[in-house]
């Protein structure tokens, strides 16, 4: 008499977001295989893009956990190298294990920048003092050392740059960011949202130094309470108790690459999210797929639920074919957000045929802007007022045909302004002025 067949065996090599989500979804849609998921980190999984909210006491570590839908967690387990041949995968330890499917879900390391002084003399890590925030375990030294702290500089003025510093501030902190673009977060928003959002930070207690590069950190100026000084291109040195690295993120791929997997930025996958060895896969911040990498939660969480639908059975023939991701920040009292083709004009040769609308409300703070391709929204960016966020981004996935201009879109003040006026006064009393740009609406 033969016994039952073994079970599929599928190894997750992370237990990021990334990772979490497909063996929740795999087992939610009715895989049967045995999961396991092996972590570096010695914690199960958890919701990254809360660390901040963490850091202020907004939420505790034991809060932003993620569901694994029953699957096997191996914390502090960290992979090695990996066989496509012999479908095996190595651990720390010298042991090896097989595999059916291998799954790579290893995240994106912090981007250390080429700053003197931010290590220890012996290379071995970060120097005391200076921060990167990707863990809980660097959230937990960051609150330790900022409830002792006055000053923190933060070293980059993208999306984690922002609400790092955000953070820090509402910790009683005097923030300083450095960040060497043109303006905050540019890579989302546009020198006008750039704008509100730092005057919106600078009331916070965050003051911003752009088009600056941070190049050393240096022992504290003789005779000053702060132990440090960020020292910039140009001389002048911001004195510090805490400086913390926010300059981005680079996907992990040493496993894939030393295994023989197609690389570039990132693994590149398919369609069908699947790396260039039979079996393996890849999704989350690790994966580059049609040229990009997108390094955001949306984007991983639509990956592995494709991936999970394929692999249990839910829906063999699903397929990935992008995002169309939402950069968001809404804890506290600066919020914002962006999606689509936000910086069209830009390059008006690239985006022919665009319409903009905008509306500054100087008593609010706020600043909306539309992109609109005929009466199709194509792209948005809001600035402290969110209130029509769900219903934008409803319009642009949905790809709804649009009113002549959507001011409904903006604000309930905007639906009684003056449809196509260069600047027209909506209501004195806010202060709200609404402008149409590029091409003429129709």
């Amino acid at each position: 008499m033969t016994g039952r067949p073994p079970r599929t065996r599928i190894a997750v090599v992370g237990a990021g977001m990334a990772a979490a989500r497909f063996a929740e979804r795999y087992r939610a849609l009715g895989g049967t295989a045995d999961v396991t998921l092996y972590g570096a980190e010695p914690r199960a999984p958890y919701n990254r893009v809360l660390l901040a909210d963490v850091l202020t006491g907004r939420y505790d570590a034991e809060a932003i956990a993620l569901p694994l839908g029953g699957a096997r967690l191996r914390p502090g387990c960290e992979v090695v190298a990996v066989d496509p041949a012999a479908r095996t995968l190595t651990l720390a330890g010298g042991r090896t294990e097989p595999w059916d499917a291998l799954v790579l879900a290893t995240g994106a390391n912090p981007v250390l920048p080429p700053i003197r002084g931010v290590r220890r003399p012996d290379g071995t890590g970060l120097r005391d003092g200076v921060h990167a925030l990707r863990t809980l375990a660097d959230c937990a030294r960051l609150t330790e050392e900022a409830a002792a702290a006055r000053r923190a500089v933060v070293v980059g003025g993208g999306v984690l740059g922002v609400s790092t510093a955000r953070a820090l501030a509402a910790l009683g902190l005097a923030v300083e960011i450095v960040h060497q673009g043109p303006h905050l977060v540019e890579r989302q928003l546009d020198e006008w949202a750039a704008a509100a959002l730092r005057t919106g930070l600078r009331g916070l207690g965050v003051e911003s130094y752009l088009g600056n590069r941070a190049r050393a950190v240096r022992e504290g100026v003789p005779g000053s309470a702060h132990p440090m000084a960020v020292e910039l291109a140009d001389g002048y040195r911001l004195t510090t108790d805490l400086t913390v690295l926010a300059c981005g993120v680079r996907p992990r791929t040493g496993l894939a690459h030393a295994a023989g997997l197609a690389v570039r930025t990132g693994i590149t996958v398919d369609d069908t999210l699947a790396a260039s060895a039979p079996g393996t896969y890849a999704i989350g911040d690790c994966a580059e797929h049609r040229g990009t990498v997108h390094g955001l939660a949306g984007p991983a969480w639509e990956q592995a639920d494709v991936l999970a639908a394929r692999l249990s059975g839910a829906d063999p023939e699903a397929r990935y074919r992008g995002s169309r991701p939402l950069a968001r920040l809404t804890a506290g009292p600066l919020e914002y957000a962006a999606f689509g083709e936000a910086h069209a004009e830009d390059d008006p040769g690239a985006h022919p045929g665009l319409d903009i609308v905008r509306l500054t409300d100087a008593t609010r703070g706020s600043y909306k802007k539309l992109v609109l391709r005929g009466e199709r929204l194509v792209g948005a960016i809001l600035v402290g007022d969110l209130a029509t966020v769900g219903e934008l981004t409803r319009a642009y996935e949905r790809d709804d045909r649009q009113p002549d201009p959507p001011l409904h879109l903006l604000s309930p003040y905007a639906s009684h302004a003056p449809p196509a006026s260069a600047s027209a006064s909506v209501s004195a009393s806010v202060s709200v002025s609404v402008s149409v740009s590029q091409g003429a609406l129709r």
